[in-house]
């Protein structure tokens, strides 16, 4: 199982397993790294834009038939933004404008290196810093906060069959009673005291 910079499991033996589209491809299929940030990487800017800025990944799995290979790319990036659980289907309550724990947060099964395009670039998970060309890249999915204590503290994996645990669905009944609770109309005098 892959494990972060700290030693701790991230709970999948691939994290390209559970990666989706490039947060860099646009819907017309162009790279928007290599137009945003070509500073970065004057070489990778210089061949996209001689192509026409096209993904080097998506366009050749298009021509091939294939499901693009995201791995081959040097600046990919995937940071999730379910509202859900990725292990155990908890969906997110938000917590308005109070200050309270999100239900949901990110976790990282790959961090990027330095110059890859993620935003974490002094971490490392072994993937290219190891001496091979493999490059490092940001990969995250949304865990419950209970479950990614699970996964970091010990075996769990994000594919385990796990329903949200108690204190999980319980947390979000309270959110849930909160929002209830604040769309109830009262007069201004129901709830300040003018006396």
């Amino acid at each position: 199982m892959e494990k972060t910079p700290r030693g701790t499991t991230v709970g999948v033996d691939d994290p390209y397993d559970h990666a989706g589209v490039c947060d860099h491809l646009t819907g017309e299929g162009r790279c928007r790294y290599a137009i945003e940030h070509a500073e970065a990487d004057p070489e990778f800017a210089r061949e996209r834009a001689r192509e026409g800025y096209a993904c080097p990944v998506a366009a050749d799995a298009e021509a091939a038939g294939e499901e693009p290979r995201w791995a081959d790319c040097p600046h990919y990036r995937f940071r999730a933004d379910d509202r859900e659980c990725a292990r155990c289907g908890l969906a997110e309550r938000p917590a308005g404008l109070s200050e309270e724990r999100p239900l949901l947060e990110e976790h990282h099964l790959s961090y990027a290196r330095s110059g890859s395009g993620g935003t974490n670039a002094d971490a490392t998970d072994g993937n290219g810093d190891d001496g091979t060309d493999d490059p490092s890249h940001e990969i995250t999915v949304s865990l419950c906060r209970w479950c990614h204590a699970k996964v970091h503290g010990s075996w769990a994996r994000i594919d385990d069959d796990a329903s949200p645990p108690t204190e999980a669905v319980a947390a979000r009944e309270e959110r849930r009673g909160k929002e209830m609770a604040e769309g109830e109309f009262s007069t201004a005098a129901e709830r300040y005291d003018f006396d």
